[in-house]
């Protein structure tokens, strides 16, 4: 192998390590999130002031809000609703994350909500 494609290697392992750092340490919530929420991340639902993860074990789903800064007590909720029951919703006013919210959703699509303060998601109908 010559010395350019060694270096392009290099550069491009670099790059993709420093890439996975940055997101870890952008992120710390979704640790979190995870912990509290059984089985595995199916989604994620980003918005201005914060993100959704949405987790699936079985036949559950399971939602947890954190907010982009967390730490100052503010408002915020979760929610999810599988289609044809009614939504199973966590509001109040938190410093680090609303939730969890888990519901038996079956093989029932699922509509998850997240808001922080004045910013909020709502995905439709998902995991269809």
């Amino acid at each position: 192998m010559d010395r350019g494609a060694l270096r392009r290697r290099l550069a491009l392992g670099t790059a993709a390590l420093t890439a996975s750092g940055l997101l870890a340490v952008a992120t710390p919530d979704a640790a979190e999130a995870a912990a509290s929420c059984a089985g595995r991340v199916v989604g994620t639902l980003p918005f201005a002031t914060g993100s959704v993860s949405v987790h699936r074990r079985g036949g559950y789903v399971c939602a947890v809000t954190t907010p982009a800064h967390p730490g100052a007590r503010r408002t915020m909720s979760v929610g999810v609703q599988a289609r044809g029951g009614r939504p199973v919703v966590d509001t109040g006013k938190y410093e680090d994350r609303a939730g969890p919210v888990t519901v038996h959703a079956g093989q029932r699509c699922v509509r998850v909500t997240g808001r922080v303060g004045g910013g909020s998601v709502s995905s439709g109908w998902i995991l269809c």
